[in-house]
């Protein structure tokens, strides 16, 4: 069965990092791109970051370049994003997407 399970969310105080995981299991994982997603309550999906299937080739919202780095270890059919420097925020849930399938999300909030 193809999914896509994201983990590593929970609640973090400000200023602090977290490392979000995203694994793929059921089809190929190599041979395609990605891209990192946060959906807030009430508010538009936002993209955050994609990389390419060789990881030679990222984006990175204008929004959180400084603080989020996307990286894909392909052996291990993962990609990771790295936050560093936490915002508060409420909860909200951050997805990935490899290819055209999508997770249900791992939920982050940044509360003190």
């Amino acid at each position: 069965q193809a999914q896509v399970v994201e983990s590593g969310g929970g609640l973090v105080q400000p200023g602090g990092s977290l490392r979000l995981s995203c694994v793929a299991s059921g089809f190929t994982f190599d041979t395609l791109g990605l891209g990192w997603y946060r959906q807030a309550p009430g508010k538009e999906r936002e993209l955050l970051a994609t990389m390419n299937r060789s990881g030679g080739d990222t984006y990175t919202s204008d929004s959180v370049w400084e603080r989020f780095t996307v990286t894909r270890d392909n052996p291990k059919r993962t990609t990771y994003l790295q936050i560093k420097d936490l915002k508060p925020e409420g909860p909200a849930m951050y997805c990935c997407g490899v290819g055209l399938r999508w997770g249900k999300g791992t939920q982050v909030t940044v509360s003190p």
